[in-house]
């Protein structure tokens, strides 16, 4: 429900690439006094927290996700006419934001605000045409697998108010699943329905949670054992807690067990009537609404050929280093014949066992935790809130990404989690471990979204907001920042960063493949299979995940090129000025941009020193 939520929240935070240049002083700073522009800054401030805030108050998802308890037992709504109500909202706010605040009487961070908050209510009313051009439910995500995901991870228990509320959500799903299917109908009416190999995943995880009890007599299903575990540690007498979870059981059987069963059966008749057309471009005005993904993924004006160009060379860069690191290791033979080796050799793996998962765990965290201290060498600006590492859970591991990080609750009630998908152990191979580790966790994610939240001085609305260009472009630049700290010791660590590093190249050939050029399924995994030493798991469920989420993979490599690009210039304008700790600083203590704000912000701090 994450992502369907977020949808929401892009009513005023769009991916949006911003056309104008911006300095750090507006055309007429000399004509106002410094308190004219202080108060035309609070003015838009305050307007700002104010679309925020209601943001915030019509979505009961993602209070909870911001740790707040209004509407604690209510849903999103997923309805058309909600969806309405939200593009003329985005409407009214432009109008106002339009009318009633100057520009050039702003202070540096407030017109920063000024021109993302603008562009992101137009951006949003353009794009309000291809609201549909997505998948609601798919292997990735969707409401069938968040759902539980919110639930378990989301939604805290802390007193019996808060168990109630659970128990509304769960009588409250049926409702929700009947807006799905809604929606669902509407984008078939127009063409838009997933590839047939969507449809067994989506439904085998809906079935998955209507397993164990109250639903049959096995093991207590996913929910009721998140349920029971939490009310358990409540301080209420056991009659208390047993009224509780047999509300909860009724909570399961009337409302989630019914609207399940309407979703699956829906989804098995609707699979008898898809295809294998896997591109966008099988969608209403599909190379046009690709072209515009790709400008609001990687907030850039590159085409779709550009994109597919610039993934050609980095992966014939890539290969070359890893060529080195062949000789290095003194492998004889091709670079195919090494990528097999690193598959089938078990002393890359650990045992596909609860105990070697456990292991990788472990290791997992002490990769962070030495991370951890050394952060000083890299950050002037560090997080308060803490991380930890979990395994994702069993429910949905098999349709789950095989890494992610979930922001922490800003008011420090929940921690930033670093989840790993240990399915099988075959497809998390040791020397992919550290890279993986710095990209979701420390100093990746943890880093630059728990950052994000805890700043002041900006509006909230560009404090949780995200472009993704930004969030993963630095997610990948913090894969190779290690290594310049003499990290990646071993040869074959250092490979397994070249190898995620390859993979995200690979993505913006095959992504572009797909959606521009018709690639196939088939083709797509193929072309993986040839370039990489992915898994077939791997390979497929990466090529499957182009295909519903179009143009979202090109994000992490543009990302990453430019923040390198941008330090690069930093060091050569600026000589023994350069210091790596500002220069993160300046990325990061201004929340996520889009990437040519990200170089005003870069050009502002390099006039700052000379």
């Amino acid at each position: 429900m994450k992502r369907n939520t977020m949808k929401i929240i892009s009513k005023i935070l769009t991916i949006a690439a911003i056309a104008m240049t911006m300095g750090s002083c507006g055309p007429d700073d000399q004509a106002y006094s410094a308190e004219e522009i202080a108060a035309e800054s609070k003015k838009a401030n305050a307007f700002f927290d104010k679309a925020f805030d209601e943001m915030v108050d019509r979505s009961p998802m993602y209070q909870s996700y911001l740790g707040i308890k209004k509407d604690y037992g209510k849903w999103d709504e997923m309805s058309e006419e909600n969806a309405q109500k939200e593009l003329e909202i985005n409407k009214e706010e432009l109008q106002f934001l339009l009318d009633s605040i100057n520009p050039d009487k702003l202070d540096k961070q407030t017109r920063i605000s000024y021109k993302l908050f603008k562009a992101n209510a137009e951006e949003a009313i353009e794009d309000f045409k291809y609201r549909h051009h997505n998948y609601p439910v798919n292997q990735m995500h969707g409401t069938h697998a968040e759902v539980p995901a919110f639930l378990i991870n989301i939604h805290q228990v802390t007193d019996k108010s808060d168990a109630e509320a659970y128990i509304s959500r769960l009588n409250g799903v049926e409702k929700l699943m009947d807006q799905l299917i809604v929606e669902l109908k509407i984008r078939e009416e127009k063409g838009i329905v997933p590839p047939k190999f969507v449809f067994p995943m989506v439904i085998n995880d809906s079935k998955n949670i209507l397993k164990g009890a109250p639903f049959d007599s096995g093991e207590l299903s996913t929910l009721l054992a998140d349920f029971t575990r939490k009310v358990n540690t409540l301080e209420l007498d056991a009659t208390e807690k047993k009224e509780l979870v047999e509300s909860a059981k009724e909570g399961l059987l009337n409302g989630v067990k019914p609207g399940y069963e309407k979703l699956i059966a829906f989804l098995t008749e609707q699979e008898k009537r898809a295809n294998t057309d896997d591109g966008a471009w099988k969608f209403p005005d599909g190379p046009a609404f690709f072209d515009n993904a790709l400008k609001r993924t990687t907030t850039t004006d590159l085409t779709a050929e550009e994109i597919h160009q610039i993934g050609l060379d980095e992966v014939a860069r890539i290969h070359g280093e890893m060529k080195e690191i062949m000789n290095e290791v003194a492998f004889e033979g091709s670079l195919q014949d090494f990528f097999q080796y690193l598959k089938n050799e078990d002393q890359f793996y650990y045992p596909d066992t609860d105990e070697g998962k456990e292991l990788y765990i472990d290791s997992a965290k002490a990769i962070i935790n030495n991370m951890k201290g050394r952060l000083d060498e890299l950050f002037l600006t560090k997080p308060k809130a803490d991380i930890v590492v979990k395994r994702v859970e069993k429910f949905r591991e098999q349709s789950a990404g095989k890494a992610f990080y979930q922001s922490p609750a800003p008011d420090g009630s929940r921690p930033g989690t670093y989840y790993a998908n240990l399915a099988s152990t075959r497809n998390m191979p040791k020397y992919e471990m550290e890279a993986l580790a710095y990209h979701e966790g420390i100093p990746g994610h943890h880093m630059d979204r728990t950052i994000s939240q805890e700043l002041t001085g900006i509006p909230k609305f560009r404090r949780f907001g995200g472009y993704t260009a930004y969030v993963e472009g630095w997610g990948l630049y913090c894969e190779f920042i290690p290594k310049e700290m003499g990290l990646y010791a071993n040869p074959y660590s250092n490979y397994g960063r070249l190898a995620m590093e390859l993979w995200r190249a690979c993505r913006l050939v095959v992504d572009t493949g797909i959606h521009l050029k018709k690639w196939t399924r088939e083709e797509g995994i193929e072309y993986y299979t040839k370039n990489t030493s992915g898994t077939e798991r791997e390979i497929r469920r990466m090529v499957e995940r182009h295909i519903v989420m179009p143009s979202q993979a090109t994000a992490y490599k543009i990302g990453m090129l430019k923040i390198l690009e941008l330090r690069s210039m930093a060091k050569e304008k600026m000589g023994d000025q350069f210091d790596i700790r500002e220069f993160h600083d300046v990325v990061l203590t201004s929340g996520a941009v889009p990437l040519d704000v990200l170089e005003d912000l870069v050009n502002d701090y390099i006039a700052s020193k000379s």
